[in-house]
C-alpha cells in the first residue's frame, strides 16, 4: 500500500530519519508512538507530501486516497453551517447535485430530449454514489462526535477551535479514504465522543495511522505499533500493551547479552594484560586484542521510563471529611447541572469526574475548589484542609521572564535547590534545562512546569482540571507516579482513560442533576457501567478485596519417619529439582536467543507463540526455583 525505504530526512544538522525503512498494507491500523520531537508528526507530513525527504523513496499507488487530520486545521474558519462543512467530504456528489439543480431548472423552459437523458445520467450517478444519503451520513457522524440537532444549524466559525476540529475529523471520515492518518485525534473530545470514535475506527476498512498519546485509546483500536526513536522505525506486531510487553522482553535479552559481553570482555582484558609482557605469549595477547577490536559491542538498554524519585510532603493533615457539599443547585439558562445534589469528600480519596462535555463537570470542580460561588446550597471545606487547584488557564500565571528553577523557588522557598531540580528532573527536565526561561517553552513543558509547582505545593488537597493535556506518555507516567505516591487527596478531571485508572479509587458523574459514585477504578466502573447499558437496574457493586497469591508451601512429610530417613528422601529431591531447574534455565537461554531475532516480529502468530512458550517457562523456573528455597530451608532446619 505505502513504502518507505531508506528515509532520511534532516532538519539543519540533525536527522530526523536515518536510513528507516516500513512498509503499510492494507486494513492495519497502526499507532504511531515515540518521545515528542522524535518526528511522527512530521512523518505523517512526508507520507502526504506536505515534505519532502532528504533522501530515499516513500512509494504508494497511484489512486490511492488518503484523509489527514492535523492540528493545523484548527484555524479553519466558514460560515457556513456545520452539516455543509462536513458534507464538503463529498465532492463529486456535490458537483452532480449542483448539476442536476441546474438541468432541473432549465427543464422549466426546455424540455428537450437532450436535457432529459442528461438529467437521467446525472441522477443515475448520483444515486450509485449514494448521494440522498449523504446528509444523514453527515449528520449521524457528527452526532456520535457530540453535536446535538440545534448544532448542526450553527455556522462553523461561531465553534470553538476544539469543537471545529471535531467537524473537521467529521469531514475526513466521510470522505472514507483507503487509509486515514490522524494526529492526536482525541484531543478535544469527551469521554463518549472518544468511545464513539474507537467503534468507528474498529470497524473501518481501510489502513490507519494513528498518532496519540492516549494509550486506552491505542490499545482499543490499533493491531500494529511502529516506534520512531533514535532515527528508525521499528514495528510491533500487536497494540499499544503488547508493544510495551514486547520492548521489555527485547531489553531483557539485551542487557543479559550486554552483561554477558562485558564480563567477556574483562576476562579477556584480565588474560590480555597477564600475558602481553610474556615473550612466549605475546603472540596470543596480540590475537586476543584484534579479536577484541572485531568483536561487535551490545549496546546497553537506554532507560525509557524515568521514574519519581522524591517524596512529597505536607505540614498539616486534613480532617476526615475534605469536602462536605449539601443540597448544591446550580443552574444556567437554558441548562440545569445540579438540582439538590450531595456528595462526600473524605481524606485519602482519589476521585475521577468523568462524563460528557457540558454537563458539569469542571462546574463541580470549581465548586469543590471553591472557585465558583454562585450555586444554591452548601459546600464546606474540612478541618486542616489546605488546596492547591491546578487548570489549563493557569499556565498564563507563569511567569514568562523566570527560568524554571526560579519559578519554583519562588513559589516553594522551603525546598532546598536539590530537591526542587530532583522534582523538576522527574518532570524531564535535566541538566541546563532547569535555566530555560519560561516564554521559550512549548504548551507541553509549561504543563510539566505548572504541575510541578502544583505537586511542591503545601496542600493536602489537589484539584485537578485536565492535568494530562499537552502531556507526553512520559510525562503522563511520571504524573501517575506523583499521585500514587502522594498521601493527600485527589480529584481530578481527565480523558486519559489510562490516566484516570491508574489513579482513582472513586469515580463520580453526574446523572440526572445528582452526583453519583462508583467505589472502584476506572476500569471496573467501565466494566459495570457497559453492563448498565444494557440492564438499567444494576446497582453499584461494592470493591471486591483483591486475593493474596499463596506462597509455595514446602513439601511436609510424615511425622513417623524420623530424622535420617527425612533427610535421605528432601536431598534426594532436592537433587531432581536441581536437574528440573537445570533443564528449565537451558530452555529459557534457547526461547532468549530465538526471540533476539529480528526477523520473528514480523510473524505475529509465531512470535505470540514463543512469547507465551518464554513467559510459561520463566513462570515454571521461578515457581521450581521457590520450591528449591523452601526445601533447602527444611533441609537446614532438621540439619541444625
Amino acid at each position: 500500500m505505502i513504502a518507505i525505504n531508506n528515509l532520511t530526512f534532516e532538519i539543519g544538522a540533525r536527522a530526523l530519519y536515518d536510513d528507516a525503512n516500513w512498509h503499510i498494507k492494507p486494513g492495519e491500523k497502526i499507532g504511531l508512538i515515540g518521545a515528542n520531537g522524535t518526528g511522527k508528526t512530521t512523518l505523517l507530513k512526508i507520507i502526504v507530501g506536505d515534505y519532502t525527504p532528504t533522501s530515499g523513496t516513500i512509494s504508494m499507488a497511484k489512486d490511492l486516497t488518503m484523509g489527514y487530520l492535523n492540528q493545523d486545521l484548527l484555524s479553519y474558519s466558514s460560515d457556513k453551517n456545520i452539516v455543509h462543512v462536513a458534507m464538503e467530504a463529498f465532492e463529486r456528489q456535490n458537483q452532480l447535485h449542483d448539476e442536476i439543480e441546474v438541468l432541473l431548472k432549465k427543464l422549466e423552459t426546455d424540455y428537450t430530449e437532450d436535457l432529459l437523458h442528461k438529467l437521467s445520467d446525472k441522477q443515475h450517478e448520483f444515486e450509485l454514489l449514494d448521494g440522498y444519503n449523504i446528509e444523514y451520513k453527515a449528520h449521524e457522524i457528527l452526532a456520535g462526535l457530540g453535536f446535538s440537532e440545534a448544532d448542526c444549524q450553527r455556522k462553523l466559525s461561531t465553534f470553538s477551535g476544539g469543537w471545529r476540529m471535531r467537524v473537521m475529523l467529521a469531514k475526513i471520515l466521510l470522505q472514507a479514504p483507503d487509509i486515514l492518518l490522524l494526529d492526536e485525534p482525541t484531543n478535544h473530545l469527551d469521554l463518549p465522543s472518544i468511545q464513539w470514535l474507537e467503534d468507528y475506527l474498529k470497524a473501518f476498512s481501510g489502513a490507519i495511522i494513528i498518532v496519540s498519546h492516549d494509550r486506552w485509546f491505542l490499545d482499543k483500536v490499533i493491531n500494529r505499533t511502529v516506534e520512531s526513536r533514535k532515527g528508525k522505525l521499528t514495528v510491533y506486531a500487536g497494540n499499544y500493551s503488547f508493544y510495551l510487553e514486547e520492548k521489555a522482553l527485547r531489553a531483557e535479552i539485551q542487557r543479559g547479552e550486554f552483561k554477558n559481553q562485558q564480563s567477556k570482555i574483562k576476562q579477556e582484558e584480565r588474560l590480555i594484560e597477564r600475558f602481553r609482557a610474556k615473550a612466549s605469549k605475546a603472540k596470543m595477547a596480540q590475537s586476543r586484542i584484534k579479536m577484541l577490536d572485531k568483536m561487535e559491542r551490545v549496546d546497553d538498554v537506554d532507560d525509557d521510563n524515568p521514574e519519581v524519585n522524591f517524596s512529597f510532603r505536607f505540614s498539616k493533615q486534613s480532617g476526615r471529611h475534605v469536602v462536605t457539599l449539601e443540597h448544591i443547585t446550580k443552574k444556567y439558562p437554558g441548562i440545569d447541572i445540579l438540582d439538590d445534589a450531595e456528595a462526600i469528600i473524605e481524606k485519602g480519596d482519589k476521585i475521577a469526574l468523568i462524563g460528557a462535555n457540558g454537563k458539569g463537570k469542571s462546574t463541580l470542580l470549581r465548586i469543590v475548589a471553591g472557585a465558583d460561588k454562585d450555586f444554591g446550597g452548601t459546600a464546606v471545606t474540612g478541618h486542616n484542609v489546605t488546596q492547591t487547584f491546578f487548570a489549563q488557564h493557569q499556565l498564563e500565571s507563569l511567569h514568562l521572564e523566570n527560568q524554571i528553577l526560579q519559578e519554583l523557588q519562588s513559589f516553594a522557598p522551603k525546598h532546598t535547590d536539590t530537591e526542587l531540580r530532583s522534582i523538576l528532573g522527574s518532570f524531564l527536565f535535566t541538566g541546563d534545562d532547569v535555566f530555560k526561561k519560561i516564554k521559550v517553552l512549548s504548551g507541553g513543558e509549561k504543563s510539566r512546569v505548572a504541575l510541578a509547582k502544583a505537586l511542591t505545593a503545601d496542600a493536602n488537597f489537589l484539584v485537578l482540571d485536565e492535568p494530562t493535556n499537552h502531556l507526553d506518555m512520559a510525562s503522563v507516567n511520571i504524573l501517575i507516579q506523583a499521585l500514587q505516591q502522594y498521601e493527600g487527596t485527589v480529584i481530578v478531571v481527565s480523558h486519559d482513560r489510562y490516566f484516570l485508572d491508574n489513579v482513582a479509587n472513586k469515580i463520580w458523574f453526574i446523572e440526572n442533576q445528582k452526583i453519583k459514585q462508583y467505589p472502584g477504578t476506572y476500569a471496573e466502573y467501565d466494566e459495570w457501567n457497559a453492563k448498565r447499558k444494557l440492564d438499567p437496574k444494576a446497582e453499584t457493586p461494592a470493591p471486591q478485596p483483591k486475593k493474596e497469591e499463596k506462597k509455595p508451601e514446602p513439601t511436609k512429610q510424615p511425622q513417623s519417619e524420623n530424622k535420617t530417613q527425612q533427610l535421605k528422601k528432601l536431598n534426594q529431591d532436592l537433587t531432581k529439582m536441581e536437574e528440573q531447574i537445570a533443564v528449565l534455565e537451558k530452555d529459557v537461554k534457547e526461547l532468549e536467543v530465538k526471540l533476539a531475532d529480528n526477523s520473528i516480529y514480523n510473524q505475529a502468530a509465531k512470535l505470540q507463540e514463543m512469547t507465551d512458550a518464554y513467559q510459561l517457562k520463566k513462570l515454571t523456573l521461578r515457581e521450581q526455583q521457590a520450591r528449591w528455597e523452601a526445601l533447602a530451608e527444611q533441609i537446614m532446619e532438621l540439619e541444625a
